[in-house]
């Protein structure tokens, strides 16, 4: 065995070369997987797009005209010889002949009774009440009285374009209502005349009952509610195009009777 303890150098670098030795069985002392830059995350998928929200209703056009209730119509425009009776079941008005029958389309099941229309052709305007219901006139169409087309055009003409829109009424005195011939406390038909707006809907409250009661609208422009009622007076509330309202009482059913109202539209 030699004994490097008398020589201190070469006993240095014998430890040197051990130590060498050691590293290199050790891979070098370092490692190539802590060398090498971590791998970058892969993004997250980008969520999936929702269906697009349905569109909604467009919204109702609105008045063209300054103090118009309703947008302005276009079509054609005839002319009958109206007596102010028709569809609507009012009577006949011989001293004011400025009424139209409103084509089929528009009449909506008698919705448009008794509401004043302007109308304009091409000689000027007038400013008529719908009393009829033309079955036969296109969508837009008005058949006037032969009174009330003179005023817009050339008789001669017999037909014409025309424009039209809803305007509130010139009448006096409050609205009123009528009992249709039959009407009773087993089967009630009301009628509202007079109006100066457009009626959209009317309610009962009966004797004896704490809440209202919607009656649906015959397409021959009477509110007809077929059940009975108890006896005595009842309630009207009449409620005009924009959400006016009015309250009457009126006596028990009985057909053929008209009542005044208290008060008109504003």
């Amino acid at each position: 065995m030699t004994n490097f303890s008398g020589n201190p150098t070469r006993h240095a670098r014998l430890a040197a070369l051990v130590l060498l030795a050691s590293l290199a069985a050790c891979g070098g002392g370092g490692s190539d997987d802590a060398a090498a830059p971590s791998p970058t995350p892969a993004p997250a998928p980008a969520p999936a797009p929702g269906p697009a929200p349905a569109p909604g209703p467009a919204p109702a056009p609105g008045p063209a005209v300054p103090g118009a209730l309703s947008p302005t119509y276009t079509g054609e425009g005839t002319f009958y010889g109206a007596t102010g009776q028709g569809n609507c079941s009012f009577d006949a008005s011989p001293g004011n002949l400025m009424v139209a029958a409103m084509n089929g389309p528009d009449y909506a099941g008698s919705a448009v009774c008794g509401e004043y229309v302007a109308v304009t052709g091409p000689k000027g305007s007038v400013t008529v009440r719908i009393t009829d219901q033309c079955p036969e006139c296109k969508k837009g169409d008005l058949d006037l009285s032969a009174e009330a087309f003179a005023r817009i055009a050339d008789p001669v003409a017999g037909r014409v374009p025309i424009s039209w829109h809803v305007v509130p009424g010139d009448v006096s005195g409050p609205v009123s209502y009528r009992y249709k011939e039959g009407s009773s406390r087993w089967w009630v038909a009301i009628q509202v005349r007079n109006h100066r707006l457009p009626v959209t809907g009317l309610e009962i409250k009966p004797s004896g009952s704490a809440d209202w009661i919607p009656v649906a609208r015959a397409d021959y422009n009477y509110f007809v509610h077929p059940s009975a009622i108890e006896t005595g007076p009842v309630q009207v509330r009449v409620t005009a195009l924009g959400g006016a309202t009015l309250i009457d009482t009126l006596p028990e059913p009985s057909g053929g009777v008209v009542v005044a109202g208290g008060a008109q539209f504003p």
